[in-house]
């Protein structure tokens, strides 16, 4: 449906919309749900126009499934059913989040609702601009899951959850979006350095990230939901920088931008692989490693499906993905995904190299090359395809059976490990 036509068809709209009410309520889940992509088929561009204003409001994920389900009763789930769930280890839950990702994949693959959604996602959030001018005038801001500090020119966002090796959780998405869009916001750094915590097992050394954590995955804290925020908040802000000013085509769009550098120590598992993905420089210590364990837990590695062809060729992306295949930093496979390698006691040293070298001159036409490249290599148009198949297969992947049972598998191995279950590692 093109844009001409979102309300064109408000009558036959408003017919359909009540008689999706009255069956979703008496139909089985699984007829439910295939009345419910039905509907959407045929309005998701009605739908999306009338809970943003014509486009002209933006919506965050969530904030688009709660207008959705009060726009059309049942055509996205509850608040009373989705807490219903979260109360329960992911095992038991029923898999009513589903329908919010089925939902979201729709918008997505609609090209105008779709492009808006994504450019929605990529605004500042409102809690980050609060913290905006304290930031500014500290330059310190120390959240639970996440820390940002500018040194000199530069901010270091620092993953900071060192009890779980850095893993990744519901608060620390939240936290470190934050943390990026006060980075990027910052007028007086111009680069900024992604690292990770102290670990105390460790000796006090630094890792990277241990991806996400499994423990709260398996408790019921993580919803799908939370891998489209990471997707299409953290890591597109990253990729194609903060959405300001007015929308315009993707060769003219306003980016608040910067150069990216990913200071790798020890592991990049999951997660924290993919964080690489989108960083512009990489510098690792040479007893790192890198992997991608998406078989051994039964979900998609977000956007590495995507992007990781690029670094290392189609054979060896399918190896980290299917095959569960280990790449050590220190090696030729590991060059063609990380910049520099260097010894684990060199690390820090290096990368404020790396700062100083890319700041020295001005980092104007290193945004504008990193534009040029984005748009050969990563148009908005494929990420957003992408994107729609993954909120799809990502739902039915995160309520898997498999998954359930591979997170069973970790637990017990942690548990005669260490009597802990709260990394990839």
């Amino acid at each position: 449906m093109d844009e001409s036509s979102d309300f064109s068809v408000s009558g036959v709209f408003a017919d359909d919309a009540r008689a999706l009410t009255a069956r979703v309520r008496q139909l089985p889940r699984e007829a439910a749900r295939n009345a419910r992509e039905r509907f959407l088929a045929s309005h998701v561009a009605t739908v999306y126009a009338q809970l943003t204003d014509r486009r002209t409001k933006q919506l965050r994920l969530e904030q688009l499934l709660v207008a959705a389900n009060a726009l059309v009763d049942g055509l996205t789930p509850s608040a009373a059913e989705l807490a219903r769930e979260a109360a329960l280890p992911l095992a038991q839950q029923t898999g009513v989040a589903i329908d919010q990702m089925l939902f979201v994949a729709q918008v997505l693959n609609h090209r105008q609702s779709g492009e808006h959604l994504c450019r929605a996602m990529r605004a500042p959030r409102p809690d980050s601009l609060e913290r905006l001018a304290e930031f500014a005038r500290r330059g310190q801001l120390v959240l639970p899951a996440a820390n940002l500090e500018r040194i000199g020119r530069a901010c270091y966002l620092t993953l900071a959850r060192p009890a779980a090796l850095n893993a990744e959780d519901e608060q620390s998405l939240d936290d470190v979006e934050i943390a990026v869009d006060l980075a990027l916001l910052d007028t007086q750094t111009e680069i900024v350095v992604l690292r990770g915590a102290p670990i105390a097992k460790y000796g006090g050394q630094r890792a990277f990230c241990s991806g996400i954590n499994l423990s709260r995955l398996q408790q019921g804290r993580i919803p799908p939901l939370w891998y489209l925020q990471r997707e299409l908040g953290v890591l597109h802000k990253i990729y194609r920088g903060l959405a300001v000013g007015e929308a315009q085509p993707e060769l003219f769009e306003q980016t608040l931008e910067k150069p990216w550098i990913a200071q790798v120590d020890r592991f990049a598992i999951g997660g924290g692989c993919q964080y690489l993905l989108v960083m512009d420089s990489i510098v690792a210590a040479s007893d790192a490693y890198l992997s991608l364990p998406a078989r051994r837990e039964g979900i998609i590695p977000g956007a590495a499906n995507l992007r990781l062809p690029r670094f290392v060729g189609d054979r060896l992306a399918r190896q980290l993905v299917l095959a569960d295949r280990r790449i050590d930093c220190d090696s030729v496979e590991g060059r063609m995904i990380c910049d520099q390698v260097v010894a684990p006691g060199e690390v820090e040293a290096a990368v404020q190299a790396l700062v100083e070298q890319l700041t020295s001159s001005g980092v104007v036409s290193f945004a504008a090359n990193r534009r040029a490249f984005r748009l050969a290599q990563e148009p908005l148009e494929l990420f957003r395809r992408y994107m729609a198949l993954y909120a799809r297969e990502q739902a039915f992947c995160h309520f898997s059976a498999a998954l359930s049972a591979n997170l069973q598998a970790h637990w017990r191995r942690a548990n005669r490990r260490d009597g802990a279950a709260s990394d990839n590692s």
